[in-house]
């Protein structure tokens, strides 16, 4: 998400002990909700002249200094855990934040910002038949039935028979940033040791935002911006700093801290399913704010890729414990247990 946009890290595998789970729903809804503005409101900047990779420079580069103070509070001046983990920054920056994110913008650029993000959603199932193929081991019964309905829903979202035929670049783009998503999730499994959730969340900002204003900069990419006003909920004069501020201040660096502290107090398990409100979220703001009204095929295509998706995070295997599985939007950049990444 959205990269879409777009989750924490890492999580607290399980809820903490004493936390309120009532207020641990209220802040993962809250994320959840944060992280489905990120299309809506980028989208009209990348009508405007935006590029992809601009948009997401700037955004992660934003956030990574809104996050800078809490950064700084989690390490308390353990700043050598940051040069223990540079691999891990790394591949979360090149892989998190700007192939999920720039992958994600490129599609809703092309696409309605509910169907790339429906597309994008596949990505836990992705990892089942990646494991499938490595492992040669059968996948658990619910694991199979979640596979099955995710990718007839994704043949019905994507329609390619249907009158209002899609972009097919569009379509790779967000397959793409499926597989970014899916490369998070591999991501937020690895061993974290002493680093703080929020300190690689930041720090991988960070480093997607240069990475992505260095190959700008040299011309491997479109690097384009754009000052003029957008049209926006209803007017066709609103500063292009007002959806790039909400997506900086709402759907990344408060949604990231908000599905931090939503996932300690629920668990990530039950965090990752509230998560499954962006999508609903997304969709909603997207005809709302957009007109982008989706078919019936499409629905019920939406439909079951989120079915498919809770089948697959109903499975767990007996006596093992609970992993921690973010949940996807957009292409986005992730935090510790936020239920994508657009985005």
């Amino acid at each position: 998400m959205s990269v879409t946009a777009r989750r924490p890290a890492a999580a607290v595998a399980a809820a903490r002990p004493g936390g309120s789970s009532a207020s641990g729903l209220v802040l993962a809804v809250a994320s959840a909700v944060a992280f489905g503005t990120s299309g809506p409101f980028v989208k009209p900047l990348l009508d405007a002249g935006w590029s992809p990779a601009a948009a997401v420079a700037v955004r992660a580069g934003a956030a990574a200094i809104v996050l800078l103070v809490p950064t700084l509070f989690a390490l308390r001046g353990r700043f050598g855990s940051l040069l223990r983990s540079w691999r891990l920054i790394l591949a979360y920056g090149l892989v998190a934040v700007i192939g999920a994110q720039v992958f994600y913008f490129a599609a809703i650029g092309r696409l309605p910002v509910g169907v790339a993000l429906l597309i994008e959603y596949t990505a836990p199932i992705l990892l089942v038949l990646l494991a499938w193929a490595r492992t040669r081991v059968s996948p658990p019964v619910l694991t199979i039935v979640g596979a099955v309905l995710s990718i007839i829903g994704l043949a019905f979202v994507i329609n390619p028979s249907g009158v209002e035929g899609l972009d097919a670049l569009g379509i790779v783009f967000a397959l793409l940033a499926a597989l970014c998503l899916a490369g998070y999730y591999l991501l937020a499994a690895a061993p974290m040791g002493d680093l703080p959730p929020v300190a690689l969340v930041s720090s991988g900002l960070l480093v997607g935002s240069i990475g992505l204003g260095i190959i700008g900069a040299i011309g491997l990419v479109p690097f384009t911006v754009s000052f003029a006003p957008v049209p926006l909920l209803g007017s066709d004069a609103v500063p292009w700093f007002v959806p790039m501020g909400v997506v900086v201040l709402v759907a990344t660096a408060f949604a990231y801290l908000a599905g931090l502290l939503g996932a300690g107090r629920l668990g990530s398990r039950v965090a990752s399913f509230v998560g499954l409100i962006e999508v609903l979220f997304a969709v909603l703001l997207s005809w709302l704010m957009l007109g982008e009204v989706p078919t019936w095929l499409q629905a019920v295509g939406g439909a079951f890729i989120i079915a498919g998706v809770v089948f697959v995070k109903l499975e767990r295997p007996a006596d093992a414990p609970e992993p921690f599985t973010p949940d996807p939007a957009g292409p986005a950049p992730a935090a510790a247990g936020a239920a994508p990444p657009a985005v």
